[in-house]
């Protein structure tokens, strides 16, 4: 452990960190980034798990993971990839090992009776998003989670939860790991089954958008019913404390609103003046704001639950014969407090609304495949008709009214946030949550 310490160079990692896919705060300035503590593999020199600290010029902190590895005469910042330290990882996780280090220990959990070779073959899955993940011999896939937060990470919880209560539109949680300590914690990575025959739900809904638009209209109200199943289980156990459904508030509606208020002041205020794409909602924040209210008043009661979090077709894969939900974690750039939050299943709903309404603008964009005019609103109705037809109707709102408004609240939180994410990011995307939050300032309130 000493020498992977004394080989790794914190100037080289200061410059590396920040250009990762998965670094978190790209737009705050850095103040400092360090190597705060190694955990030892079970006496394995070659690997150990990285804390980097990084520290930003408002006094503020993140904690993230990586994976180091002894690579001649220095270290892999990235040795999740390589198969020798990928197969440390995968050992002490079919051994159930206990590694203690300094600051805890590092706890290993396997659920299957079958494992993974040893050594496996590992690849990457192929794209890097806000964790990274490797395939171990093409039937698990290895996910470490990057930036770490106290507590239990939601999707661990999540799968638990599903898999216990038999839920077959899910990876098979095959085992995970975790640091305990005084100090800190927390969610280390997990490990599922890797579903070789899954296809993207977002590539194929691009794929049939640009050859059979209509084919895909009946894939979508399928999924419904899986998402609306996947919410009454959640909704269905009343003595698990983080699980247990809690009714809908006036108090937590108001708390909901207000803090989509304050995103909605916060985004209007940093509009760029030069982005044309925005002129069709500049100036008009608080005639947004006052349709929050209005959607607040209208819709009422339900239940609160554990949810998805960041549903949209891109957590889908489609099998031959099923649809799989992946990704439980939540926004991840939402605190896990947060993302552990129960909260009304329509924000769920919410989620994959908007996503019809990207990959019907990805379709033109990118396939140079216009969709019908009416598909988005086709996509939109032949989900919902599966969702109502599967979920717990005591979960949600009495009355299409209260759902419809509910609905729509969920859909402007989500649309204020794609909006933040595009203007820091993809500003040739921003006309897709415009375009949302013109339809919601649109849509009648009865």
């Amino acid at each position: 452990m000493r020498d992977l310490r004394s080989l790794l160079s914190e100037e080289r990692l200061a410059q590396w960190l920040p250009e990762q896919r998965w670094f978190a705060s790209k737009t705050r300035d850095v103040a400092e980034i360090r190597l705060a503590d190694l955990l030892d593999l079970c006496d394995d020199p070659s690997t150990a798990i990285g804390l980097v600290e990084v520290t930003f010029q408002a006094g503020t902190h993140e904690l993230y993971q990586l994976v180091l590895g002894a690579q001649g005469d220095g270290v892999a910042m990235d040795a999740l990839t390589s198969q020798q330290h990928a197969a440390v990882i995968a050992r002490r996780l079919t051994e159930q090992a206990v590694c203690a280090s300094d600051v805890g220990t590092v706890n290993f959990f396997w659920e299957l009776s079958e494992t993974p070779a040893d050594p496996p073959s590992v690849r990457p899955i192929g794209f890097e998003q806000s964790n990274s993940t490797v395939v171990l011999d093409d039937r698990y896939a290895l996910k470490a989670f990057r930036r770490l937060e106290p507590g239990k990470n939601p999707e661990l919880e999540m799968l638990r939860f599903l898999s216990a209560r038999a839920y077959e539109n899910i990876a098979t949680l095959a085992g995970w790991y975790e640091l305990r300590g005084d100090m800190l914690s927390t969610t280390l990575g997990i490990a599922q089954e890797y579903v070789a025959d899954g296809r993207d739900g977002w590539e194929l809904a691009l794929d049939e958008l640009g050859s059979d638009p209509e084919r895909f209209l009946g894939r979508l109200q399928e999924l419904g019913g899986v998402i609306g199943h996947m919410h009454a289980l959640l909704g269905s156990d009343p003595t698990d404390p983080d699980f247990a459904p809690e009714p809908s508030t006036t108090e937590g509606m108001s708390l909901l609103t207000a803090t989509i208020d304050e995103d909605i002041e916060r985004i209007f205020l940093r509009l760029p003046d030069d982005l044309r794409a925005v002129d069709a909602i500049r100036g008009r924040g608080e005639e947004i704001r006052d349709r929050l209210q209005m959607m607040s008043h209208a819709g009422a009661g339900g239940r609160l639950i554990r949810h998805h979090g960041d549903l949209h077709l891109g957590q889908t894969l489609r099998t031959p014969d099923r649809w799989v939900i992946l990704d439980f974690e939540g926004e991840p750039a939402r605190p896990l407090t947060e993302r552990r939050r129960k909260r009304s299943p329509l924000r769920d709903v919410a989620g994959m609304l908007r996503s019809f309404a990207y990959v019907a603008s990805a379709s033109d964009l990118q396939r140079g495949n216009p969709v019908p005019d009416d598909w988005e609103d086709r996509a939109r109705q032949a989900f919902l008709d599966g969702y109502l037809s599967r979920v717990e109707t005591n979960l949600l709102p009495p009355g299409d009214t209260a759902i419809a408004s509910v609905l729509g609240i969920y859909e402007l939180e989500k649309a204020v946030y794609e909006l933040r994410y595009e203007l820091d990011n993809r500003p040739d995307w921003v006309k897709i949550p415009v375009a949302g939050i013109e339809r919601i300032l649109g849509e009648e309130i009865d």
